[in-house]
């Protein structure tokens, strides 16, 4: 079979300088895309920072033959995320991919999480998001076509003991994509979420022995796919590592329906309220309402 190329497409990658975020450069870049390599340079708790970060990555990519430039702005700013779509627009003249990967961990319990440990989280992670894809979207709008992959989490989907903050904006990230994904529909942009599993510097302490299997190269051919102009689906998620792909949906049971309900019936008929048999998987909010009105008329 034919090999999927991605030339003259322009790709935006966030937290690119390392990790996951790399290796979608990398493989990218090697396909013909134009790559705006994007990272502050900071550490794992988002501080600090180091331009040499992105630079380095975008070295690699022209050492082997590819086109990138660096961005080193924050995307937890409006301005940031504008500045890092300029970047795109000034190197190559449009944007057609964003990657949202950029992310930092503040982990702590609950009853021992501060604002100082929630708002930097969610001002990367989850308004991060936002600030880059807005501006995007706009050209994306214009030119008819544009795919995007936000970076979500299992801490998110399914939760993690000691990661409230991390897990709301991850969650969050899924909602974001699905709106996109309603909204982008007539204009052929195509938004998707990956809950990946590797082997990176946020992660090396939590891996252990299973930890050399989970290679972050394994991540990014869901990634690549998701990125592509072929690839049909939106408003999905993708969970990834190790080889390993699924996707992750939200369903809805059949429920039970009662006219003026009572607290009694839903004692009684809890267990049929819970009963994932035939459960539907709405795509957006007017599928799940239909199940309602299935209901109500």
């Amino acid at each position: 079979m034919s090999q999927l190329t991605y030339d003259g497409k322009v790709a935006v990658i966030t937290g690119a300088g390392g990790g996951l975020g790399r290796q979608h450069a990398l493989l990218l870049a090697s396909r013909g895309a134009l790559v705006v390599v994007n990272d502050l340079g900071g550490t794992v708790d988002g501080s600090g920072a180091d331009s040499s970060a992105a630079q380095k990555v975008v070295d690699e990519i022209r050492a082997a033959g590819g086109e990138a430039v660096a961005n080193h702005d924050s995307v937890s700013t409006p301005e940031g995320g504008e500045g890092i779509i300029q970047t795109a627009v000034d190197a190559y003249g449009r944007v057609d991919i964003v990657i949202n990967n950029a992310g930092i961990l503040r982990d702590k319990t609950f009853h021992n999480m501060t604002p100082d440990l929630v708002d930097p989280v969610i001002d990367v992670h989850l308004k991060g998001a936002f600030n880059v894809t807005r501006p995007a979207w706009i050209r994306m709008r214009e030119q008819g076509y544009g795919r995007i992959v936000s970076t979500s989490s299992a801490a998110g989907i399914f939760g993690n003991f000691g990661q409230a903050n991390y897990g709301a904006a991850k969650m969050g990230l899924v909602g974001f994509s699905r709106v996109l994904a309603a909204e982008g529909a007539k204009y052929n942009i195509k938004a998707n979420v990956i809950a990946p599993l590797a082997l990176t510097r946020m992660t090396e302490n939590l891996m252990g022995a299973v930890g050399d299997k989970l290679d972050p190269a394994l991540v990014t051919p869901i990634v690549a796919w998701l990125s592509h102009e072929d690839c049909d689906v939106s408003g999905e998620i993708y969970s990834v590592g190790g080889g390993r792909v699924a996707r992750v949906f939200i369903g809805e049971t059949q429920g039970y329906y009662k006219p003026n309900i009572s607290l009694e019936d839903i004692r009684d008929n809890w267990e049929q309220i819970r009963n994932t048999d035939g459960y539907q998987i709405p795509a957006n909010l007017p599928e799940e309402t239909a199940m309602f009105f299935n209901v109500l008329k």
